[in-house]
C-alpha cells in the first residue's frame, strides 16, 4: 500500500510540476472581456487581473480579448470582437478579427512554445512574456487598428488578408502580411511564418498576457 501511495504521489507531482500560471491583464483604458482556450472567459475593467492555472502539456493554447462585449446574467450576449459563440465563457475559438496570445506547454526537450498570431487580424495591442526565468518576451503594441486599410477594416478591428480571402495566395509572405510585419516583426502574419515568429521558454515557466502594454 505504501508503495502505491508513493507511485500516485510521483505520478501527480510529475503531471502538476509544468503546469503553467498564465496572468491576464487588462491595462486598457476601457473595458476588455478577456478569453482563454482553456480557461473560459472574465470581465477584466482596466487594471483588473485574471489568473488561469493551466496544466501541463497542454497544446493548441490561446489567450485573446474581447471587446464591446454585452453579456446577460446568464453569461451570453455577443462582442464586436473576438465573439466566441455568444458567450462569455468560451468554449471554442473567437472570432477575427483578434490579436492572439497562442502557446504549447512541455513539447518537445520539455520547451513550451509560444507566439503572438496576427493570422487572425488584430483588435488589442498585447504583450506575451513569460514571468519566470527571465525569457525574451512578445509584443504588438502598435496602433494597427489605426493603420488599417480600409478594405481590411472591420468595426473594432483590422483583419488579415488570409482570413477576408480564405485562399493560400492571401496565406503566406506577400504584400498584404506584409503590413503586419512591419509594425508588429515579432508576431505571426501568416501560418508559416515560424522562422520570426515562434519563441520558447523552459516546461514550468509561469506567463502574463497584458492587453494595451
Amino acid at each position: 500500500m505504501m508503495n502505491l501511495i508513493i507511485l500516485i504521489s510521483l505520478t501527480l507531482f510529475s503531471t502538476t510540476i509544468h503546469a503553467a500560471t498564465f496572468e491576464v491583464v487588462n491595462r486598457c483604458s476601457y473595458t476588455v472581456w478577456a478569453a482563454a482556450i482553456p480557461g473560459g472567459g472574465k470581465r477584466l475593467d482596466s487594471g483588473q487581473i485574471w489568473t488561469i492555472n493551466v496544466p501541463s502539456g497542454t497544446t493548441t493554447g490561446r489567450i485573446w480579448g474581447r471587446t464591446n462585449c454585452s453579456f446577460d446574467g446568464n453569461g451570453l450576449g455577443k462582442c464586436e470582437t473576438g465573439d466566441c459563440n455568444k458567450t462569455l465563457q468560451c468554449q471554442g475559438f473567437g472570432s477575427a478579427p483578434n490579436t492572439l496570445a497562442e502557446y504549447a506547454l512541455n513539447q518537445i526537450d520539455d520547451l513550451d512554445l509560444l507566439d503572438i498570431s496576427l493570422v487572425d487580424g488584430f483588435n488589442i495591442p498585447m504583450d506575451f512574456s513569460p514571468s519566470t526565468y527571465g525569457c525574451r518576451g512578445i509584443r504588438c503594441a502598435a496602433d494597427i487598428n489605426g493603420q488599417c486599410p480600409d478594405e481590411w477594416r472591420s468595426p473594432g478591428g483590422c483583419n488579415n488578408a488570409c482570413t477576408i480571402y480564405k485562399t493560400s495566395k492571401y496565406c503566406n509572405a506577400n504584400y498584404f502580411t506584409k503590413f503586419f510585419k512591419e509594425l508588429c516583426p515579432d508576431a505571426y502574419s501568416y501560418p508559416q511564418d515560424d522562422e520570426s515568429s515562434l519563441f520558447t521558454a523552459p516546461g514550468g515557466t509561469n506567463y502574463r498576457v497584458t492587453f494595451c502594454p
